[in-house]
């Protein structure tokens, strides 16, 4: 299938596909190229591609997996809401919980479905965000309610004065090397202070941590 890098048929939504893995880009590339009003325009490997690619071809809707290699599917989202503000992000996973939706939501992207879905309600989906309407796998939803509904506070008991240093740290983008010189401590002394910030949080990640401790207000 010919890949355009711009121009296209009024009423085609353009589309990059972002996915790290190349069985899963042509599945889609396929599927895509085969449905009448849809237009592949560029295809991607991983956020830093991904950035590139939008600036090239201005496309309507970007549909990206989540976890990937260097730029993640989340810093994707975020960059993309700065400097492309007028594409959509559809995020297209095999995660469901509550660590992944929530941050690729508060980053801004239109839409979470997961590889699971039908091609239908890809299609829909697509569509949809092309428009800027919200699109929600049914689980994705459940656990948008669920944190919605649940205590704004660590789920694992309060952070130390140390951990909030720590967190403080990651949330201002610092590595575990530059943690340890600025508190004087040795780095595997902070990864364990991350394993506990992680579980008292109820996260899996930095960037999750991040931003759970700015909406629970963790820092100063």
């Amino acid at each position: 299938m010919r890949l355009n890098a711009a121009g296209g048929v009024p009423g085609t939504v353009r589309v990059v596909v972002v996915d790290d893995h190349p069985v899963v880009r042509a599945g889609l590339l396929g599927m895509l190229g085969g449905e009448p009003g849809f237009e592949v325009v560029a295809e991607a490997a991983d956020g830093a591609e991904a950035i590139a690619a939008v600036a090239r071809t201005r496309p309507d809707v970007v549909l990206s997996d989540l976890r990937m290699p260097g730029l993640d599917g989340v810093e994707l989202i975020r960059r993309l809401a700065e400097t492309a503000p007028r594409t959509r992000v559809l995020v297209l996973t095999t995660y469901d919980g509550a660590d992944d939706v929530i941050p690729a939501i508060d980053a801004g992207a239109v839409g979470y479905l997961l590889k699971d879905s039908p091609r239908e309600e890809l299609f829909r989906g697509l569509r949809a965000a092309a428009r800027g309407e919200s699109v929600l796998a049914p689980s994705a939803a459940a656990r948008l309610i669920e944190r919605v509904r649940s205590p704004a506070r660590p789920p694992g008991g309060p952070l130390s004065e140390r951990e909030i240093e720590v967190l403080a740290l990651v949330a201002g983008g610092a590595s575990n090397r530059m943690i340890a010189a600025e508190l004087f401590i040795s780095e595997a002394t902070v990864k364990t202070h991350l394993v506990r910030i992680f579980a008292k949080l109820g996260v899996s990640d930095r960037t999750a941590a991040a931003i759970a401790a700015h909406e629970r207000g963790l820092l100063p």
